[in-house]
Order: structure tokens, then C-alpha cells, then sequence
């Protein structure tokens, strides 16, 4: 049965996603998220400005985003749906990257696109999700990777 055809919430904005996961300004790489799916897929939308900190060091005559950052993007977006899947408590549990593998980087994100990164769950094991991601400027591929989180008890 689709979110839809439950009646759930496909979008998610950045109030829940605050909610979600720990990361806070100037490293919180999501700014809304929509198509959510449980165990299934999400896609994080993330509004490139120039007012970005690292632009000011990366390539300060031709701003792009450092690729790092960009699959963190993708990260952050599985992250999300994660929490949001396993109904997460964020008070003495968080979700920790695992793995990074087939990186690719396609063209450069620059100030004034839309990164939209498809996220797709792979596996799932316990509190294990292995994803699929894409990080999309329009139609173009700017970044694609495989990569695990997992859950992990925190003090």
C-alpha cells in the first residue's frame, strides 16, 4: 500500500527534519524532503545559495560545491528516512554513516541550483539500511554513490 492510499504525509519539512537529525547550520545539507516512502525511498531538496560558507574557499572564482558535501547531502536525505521510517527518539540514539562506496561525480553544483538527491533503500538489516543515492541539478547527474547508516545507541 503506497503512503498515498494510507493517507500519509509524502513531504517533510525542514521543522521535521530538525527533528530528525542532529545536524544544524552551517553542516545541515536538507532543506525539505518529499516523495517519502517507507523502507522504500525519499528525495532531499537542497537550495544552493551563494551564501553557502564553503563557497568563500572552494573555488572562490568559480563556486562549486565541494563533492564531500554533496554526497553528505545524500547522507543526510537517507538519514531522514530512516528516522522517519523507524520512527527514530533522537534522545540517546542517532544515525551514523557506515559506508561510501562507487562514488562518482558527474558536474559541478554551483550557486543558484537545486540539488535534488534520490535516495533509494537497497537492504535492510536491524538497524542497518543500505541505499542507492543520486544527487540530480535538473535533469543532469551531479554525484552518485552507494552508502550505508546505521543506528546506533549514543551516550
Amino acid at each position: 500500500m503506497s503512503n498515498e492510499a494510507a493517507g500519509a504525509e509524502t513531504s517533510i519539512d525542514i521543522s521535521e527534519i530538525l527533528e530528525r537529525i542532529p545536524h544544524r547550520y552551517p553542516f545541515l545539507l536538507v532543506d525539505r524532503a518529499e516523495d517519502y516512502r517507507a523502507n522504500e525511498s525519499i528525495v532531499g531538496i537542497k537550495c544552493v545559495t551563494i551564501n553557502e560558507p564553503f563557497f568563500r574557499g572552494h573555488f572562490p572564482d568559480y563556486a562549486v560545491m565541494p563533492g564531500v558535501l554533496i554526497v553528505e547531502a545524500m547522507a543526510q536525505t537517507g538519514a531522514v528516512l530512516m528516522s522517519k521510517t523507524l520512527n527514530v527518539d533522537r534522545a540517546g540514539k542517532t544515525i551514523l554513516f557506515t559506508s561510501l562506496d562507487n562514488c562518482r561525480f558527474r558536474q559541478p553544483v554551483r550557486p543558484g541550483d537545486v540539488l535534488r538527491m534520490h535516495v533509494k533503500v537497497v537492504k535492510v538489516r536491524g538497524g542497518l539500511f543500505k541505499f542507492e543515492g543520486k544527487a540530480l541539478v535538473g535533469d543532469k547527474t551531479a554525484a552518485e554513490a552507494e552508502f550505508a547508516a546505521m543506528l546506533v545507541e549514543t551516550p
